[in-house]
């Protein structure tokens, strides 16, 4: 009986293994659906801002050609359109880069229903330096930054090329979203990964192939909290072709101390992500992962919605000094991870706001 017992648990082990081989097997998508979106009177030839909100599911990240592609031809329409120069400046939303944790892994994370699903079949496929790091992890989710740590050199390299490679080929300079790495740095024109600290983390690509960065997200939120760090780093400065730019992540832009450490930039573009569905309509809950600033009307917390609140604590209500910004949202089937959003522009002290879309969006502001 015990050796049945014990042949059965080898069977199963090796099937498990084998299972965790098998990849995912997708046909080449075509060309993305996307809704062209100018947000004020096109201008020819004049310098803009390009909002990129993609439409991504799990299934783009299953191989980094794939999402590499589909990213592509958000640019392509872009370009088609004429909307893109050498004074151009495209960005991606938040986390953009961060699902890349799943590239590469078997069917079975991608059929997955659930993301903490999908993470554990994650975990397994690359167990024994998953272990590893687990065994030396001290943030208070474990789990979630061994993973990150366990595939975060692979991940850094896929991320580069992804985006250096469409600012390189389209010759637009690019936010590339966010993406969590540990202690980032670019050094010799690569992004390298450290020992330290998880930070959600953004990178400015060049259309000459350099990079700039990194740029470490100062106020994560409660979901991100258990597994990455808050950025002590002062927040950097740019210069671009069109001026001084910084980027502000998602929640950075809400607070007056991250805009003061910018204070210097003409302009200042927003990669965020809000989930769940629907949020934009619902009932504001405060300020999430840190405490308000004294600026805010505690009053607004349970009064406002989620996109009142947006239009009125971020860019739109603190960036009407700048010569221009824009926040572009994440949108796509992503697992269970709903999301919303609306892309927001200011422009010479003018809040103007996109189309609320389940779907891709390329927007364009044109700069005086």
């Amino acid at each position: 009986m015990i050796k049945r017992l014990l042949l059965a648990l080898c069977f199963a082990s090796v099937l498990m293994v084998l299972l965790l081989q098998v990849p995912v097997l997708r046909s080449t998508p075509g060309e993305p659906e996307v809704l062209l979106e100018p947000l004020n009177k096109p201008v020819p030839g004049a310098p803009n801002l390009i909002s990129i909100q993609p439409y991504v599911t799990a299934d783009d990240y299953a191989d980094v050609r794939r999402l590499a592609h589909k990213l592509r031809g958000y640019l392509l329409t872009a370009r088609d359109a004429g909307w893109l120069g050498e004074d151009t400046l495209v960005v991606f939303p938040e986390h953009i880069g961060t699902w890349l944790v799943a590239e590469g892994e078997s069917f079975l994370v991608f059929e997955s229903r659930r993301t903490d699903s999908a993470l554990l079949w994650t975990a397994l496929g690359n167990l024994p330096v998953f272990l590893q790091n687990l065994g030396g992890e001290s943030a208070s989710d474990p789990f979630a930054a061994a993973l990150f740590r366990s595939k975060s050199a692979t991940m850094a390299v896929q991320y580069q090329q992804v985006f250096s490679g469409l600012a390189r080929e389209f010759g637009v300079t690019l936010v590339g979203g966010s993406v969590v790495l540990p202690d980032p740095d670019v050094r010799d024109g690569q992004i390298l990964t450290g020992s330290g600290p998880l930070y959600n983390s953004s990178f400015v690509f060049y259309a000459d192939g350099s990079i700039a960065g990194p740029v470490r997200k100062v106020y994560p939120i409660d979901s991100e909290l258990p597994f990455t760090h808050p950025a002590q780093q002062p927040l950097p400065v740019f210069e671009t072709s069109i001026g001084r730019l910084a980027v502000l992540i998602c929640a950075d832009s809400w607070y007056p101390d991250t805009w003061q450490q910018v204070a210097d930039a003409e302009l200042v573009v927003v990669p965020s992500f809000a989930s769940p569905d629907g949020i934009w309509e619902q009932t504001w809950g405060g300020y999430n992962g840190a405490p308000a600033p004294q600026d805010v009307n505690r009053l607004d917390v349970g009064q406002l919605s989620e996109g009142e609140a947006w239009r009125k604590y971020a860019i739109a209500g603190r960036g009407g000094h700048l010569r221009a910004g824009i926040n572009t949202f994440l949108r796509g089937d992503l697992w269970d991870i709903g999301d919303d959003g609306r892309t927001t522009a200011v422009l010479a002290g003018e809040v103007i706001q996109g189309q609320r879309r389940d779907g891709a969006i390329v927007s364009s502001l044109w700069l005086p």
